[in-house]
């Protein structure tokens, strides 16, 4: 006696349907919204191969291997670092903006800018912190960008068994 999956787009939910005897044919409506016929879906089952744990390197602006080298240097360079000194914090930033190929957004960059000039961190702070806190701080590439948008939330599952 198999259960079928079906998917409503209006409400992006999955259900599952019970039936007495194999039918391939019926299409129920949506048990939720009760206007929108379902579609068939296949079955998570179905599917074969290694299992693959889930990478969240996947969502980072930049490449894992160049971030590690980059770590690896700041930590090194920041016990050197004369925490007095906003010029060596800003170069340290610098650096690893360079090695990673992230961009820095707006607020950031002048902020970094100011520091490099040698201004005091805590004045800058006290005018750009509102601006600072509201902005992303590193800019990702158009790409990557527009692959955060596309990424679609998982649809609800119904834990309901329904009869078909």
């Amino acid at each position: 006696m198999p259960i079928y999956e079906f998917y409503c787009d209006s409400c992006h939910t999955l259900f599952n349907f019970f039936s007495k005897n194999i039918n391939t044919n019926k299409i129920p409506f949506c048990p939720k919204c009760k206007k929108n016929k379902l579609a068939r879906q296949m079955s998570s089952f179905a599917f074969t191969g290694k299992a693959r744990e889930a990478d969240d390197s996947e969502d980072l602006p930049i490449d894992e291997n160049k971030m590690e080298q980059a770590m690896q240097l700041m930590a090194k360079q920041a016990d050197n670092i004369n925490e007095d000194d906003p010029k060596q914090a800003a170069d340290l930033m610098r650096k690893l903006t360079d090695m990673t190929g992230m961009k820095l957004g707006s607020g950031m960059e002048e902020a970094l800018s100011r520091l490099e000039k040698g201004e005091n961190p805590e004045e800058i702070e006290s005018e750009m912190g509102d601006l600072l806190e509201g902005e992303d701080p590193f800019i990702l590439s158009k790409a990557k960008t527009a692959q955060l948008k596309s990424a679609v939330r998982p649809p609800a599952k119904d834990e309901t068994l329904y009869d078909l």
